[in-house]
């Protein structure tokens, strides 16, 4: 069984930084894409940032310059770190990843998400 963990969140003000990390365990082989969701109250979810497995990115426009996205295979974790934080930025932070579970089966996997709150 394949699970994912985000940790990292919390309250901060603005202008300040998180690192959320996302920790894949279980049966896996290989993992694919990695992802950095979040949802806001009353919103849809949208993607912040991507990563694929071999390290290009890819960022929704609102956090350019603020957000990176990384990754270690050796440790199935992915990062995100989050710099210049807005009160906007507030939400529930979800790791998604694509993962090879039983040899060349991929299956799309979610984290249950972490708390970010930016004060003004």
């Amino acid at each position: 069984q394949v699970r994912l963990v985000e940790s990292g969140g919390g309250l901060v003000q603005a202008g300040g930084s998180l690192r959320l990390s996302c920790a894949a365990s279980g049966s896996i082989f290989s993992i694919g894409d990695m992802g950095w969701f979040r949802q806001a109250p009353g919103e849809q979810r949208e993607r912040v940032a991507q990563i694929t497995g071999g390290g290009s990115t890819v960022y929704a426009d609102s956090v350019k310059g603020r957000f990176t996205i990384s990754r270690d295979n050796a440790k199935n974790t992915a990062y995100l770190q989050m710099t210049s934080l807005k009160p906007e930025d507030t939400a529930v932070y979800y790791c998604n990843a694509n993962i090879d579970y039983s040899r060349h089966y991929y299956a799309n996997f979610w984290g249950q998400g972490t708390q970010v709150t930016v004060s003004s």
